[in-house]
């Protein structure tokens, strides 16, 4: 008798539930697009505050470390979670090297945001100037929550890698869910980067 092959319950639930992500994030855009057409002449206004070629740079980090993080997927499902040449022969990478690299590269792109965040309230641009910084502050930072988030959980996984003997089935589950999760920040971003980045331009 053939064995039925089932999905993985942890890989199913995490899909189930950035589902829900989407629709939270669906509402912010709603949000974002409510205030804009209320107010495009104030919002064509902070527009011009933006550093768009800094943000330009930061989005690249951030999709790039999907790429190493899908890596590190690729390293746990083959059950390899450390390197296993020298630091320097990158094709011999485990998980826990594409993962740390991935992990440095959001931190960058969050600390990105904060400089962002920093540079724009000095400018006299805070949460409630008006109604354009309450909208950018608020589908941002929750943006930046959830890939603070991510950091986390990255963090986790490498851990979990060190603390058991064998490199099984449910660490490369845990490695692979992670991934799901990140991917999804990233294309937040990108949707994120494309309606307050670049949109403006053609408006």
């Amino acid at each position: 008798m053939r064995s039925v092959k089932r999905p993985d319950p942890v890989a199913v639930g995490t899909i189930v539930w950035l589902g829900s992500e989407v629709m939270f994030f669906a509402g912010l855009f709603a949000i974002y697009f409510t205030l804009r057409n209320s107010s495009p002449e104030l919002f064509a206004d902070r527009f011009e505050l933006l550093n768009v070629p800094f943000a330009s740079v930061n989005t690249l980090i951030l999709v790039l470390s999907s790429f190493t993080a899908q890596a590190g997927v690729f390293a746990a499902e083959r059950f390899q979670p450390y390197r296993t040449g020298s630091f320097w022969q990158i094709r011999q990478w485990g998980m826990v090297e594409w993962f740390f690299l991935s992990f440095l590269m959001g931190a960058v792109f969050v600390s990105g945001q904060v400089w962002e965040y920093a540079t724009l309230v000095a400018e006299g641009v805070a949460f409630n100037t008006d109604s354009y910084a309450s909208a950018f502050y608020l589908t941002t930072g929750f943006h930046a929550l959830h890939v603070t988030g991510g950091l986390v959980a990255f963090l986790l996984v490498i851990g979990r890698a060190y603390a058991v003997k064998n490199f099984g089935r449910k660490e490369m589950t845990s490695a692979i869910v992670v991934s799901y999760y990140w991917h999804f920040v990233d294309v937040v971003w990108i949707v994120l980067f494309f309606v307050i980045y670049v949109l403006p331009f053609f408006s």
